[in-house]
């Protein structure tokens, strides 16, 4: 059995939003950029793609395709009225339904394509035609709410493919790790009164959006201690993550014990993403997905699924996707990260450190981790 499925569609490049300078609509004072509009850029993921041909990692994948989600696969998740306004708005040339979601012609064919590359992953690892697989999902979908398109986000990739998942009865117990450096915010409303999806958000405190990701936010009714949120002050970076993945993200997969874990693989904690103030490299991401793959191995039979969100350095994010890359697929195949001594000394000192680490412990606690 193939170790890791990779799935990527030319198409989900050809998604476009030209309307905005970084994350402002163009009008007005606000000329447009020169390079064009939303920072959400093709190329992060193109350079990636490029990156594992280049360096010949791509041998140690498997490739493949997918469909597009079904309308019946969207509906398990978005309301009809919502997906009409979006495919009729799409077929009128394209426009925008939300704050920083501008698309054109074709949108919601290619967001649909988006979503089918997480569903059809998800199934592949299901049904054991492969240990676990990344999905290069673009348009990204973790702050899509239900009716409504968020922060890039046209259609709740995750969510849905989780969806078809239970409806084809190949799965009962889902584990979602939003490592995102945005607060996985969409995937949380719509799983945010269920047992049987935990949610797990590791972000930027008040970074995007500035209303949510709230520590003391678990959930609600049967879904009350099912969602957990990590917010991190700006600086955080390598021994933050870490220790906060061992302290908290772990053991609560551990006590839930899931059939399958799904990764929201954001690479914006990068010491040199536009949209944030972490100091992850990409040595941080390698050792995430080390300590999530091997999780999965104890609690699921590996059974892992990571699907392509956020990151906006097209220079940095194609190295941290291939340190990931290697992880999952256990091949010797290296890429040298050439920001790695930049980002590895502006790692926060001793007491900023001990700071982070005191603070992870102490909302672990507030949060009955290890108590």
């Amino acid at each position: 059995m193939p170790r890791t499925g990779f799935y990527h569609d030319e198409r989900c490049f050809w998604h476009t939003g030209g309307t905005y300078a970084l994350t402002v609509p163009v009008g007005g004072t606000v000329q447009p950029l020169a390079a064009g509009g939303l920072p959400e850029s093709p190329e992060t993921k193109r350079r990636l793609l490029n990156l594992i041909r280049v360096t010949g990692l791509a041998r140690d994948l498997e490739f493949r395709d997918a469909q597009p989600a079904t309308r019946a696969d969207l509906g398990r998740v978005h309301p009809a009225s919502y997906l009409d306004r979006f495919k009729a708005l799409s077929d009128a040339g394209g426009g925008e339904l939300g704050h920083c979601t501008p698309f054109g012609p074709g949108g919601y064919e290619i967001a649909a394509l988006s979503a089918g590359l997480a569903l059809t992953a998800l199934a592949d690892v299901l049904a054991g035609r492969v240990e676990n697989a990344y999905a290069l999902s673009r348009p990204p979908g973790h702050h899509c709410l239900p009716d409504r398109p968020n922060g890039f986000c046209l259609l709740a990739n995750i969510a849905i493919a989780i969806e078809a998942a239970r409806a084809a009865g190949a799965a009962g117990r889902f584990a979602v790790v939003d490592w995102d450096v945005h607060h996985g915010n969409g995937t949380e409303a719509i799983f945010h009164d269920r047992d049987d999806v935990l949610t797990v958000s590791i972000h930027q405190d008040r970074n995007y959006p500035l209303d949510t990701g709230d520590a003391g936010d678990r959930g609600r009714g049967a879904g009350l201690g099912f969602n957990l949120n990590i917010p991190l002050p700006p600086g955080a970076g390598h021994e933050a993550y870490l220790h906060a993945f061992h302290r908290m993200v772990l053991p609560v997969l551990e006590s839930y014990r899931p059939d399958v874990i799904l990764v929201a693989c954001g690479f914006d904690a990068s010491g040199v993403d536009p949209l944030s103030r972490m100091l992850c490299g990409s040595d941080t991401f390698r050792m995430l997905t080390r300590m999530i793959r091997d999780t999965a191995r104890r609690l699921c039979d590996g059974r892992l699924v990571l699907v392509h969100e956020g990151g906006y350095s097209e220079l940095h994010v194609p190295f941290c996707g291939h340190a990931v890359l290697e992880e999952l697929s256990g091949s010797s195949v290296r890429a040298e990260d050439p920001l790695k001594r930049r980002i590895d000394g502006q790692q926060p000192g001793p007491r900023v450190a001990a700071f982070h680490r005191d603070l992870i412990d102490g909302m672990a606690l507030e949060s009955g981790i290890g108590a």
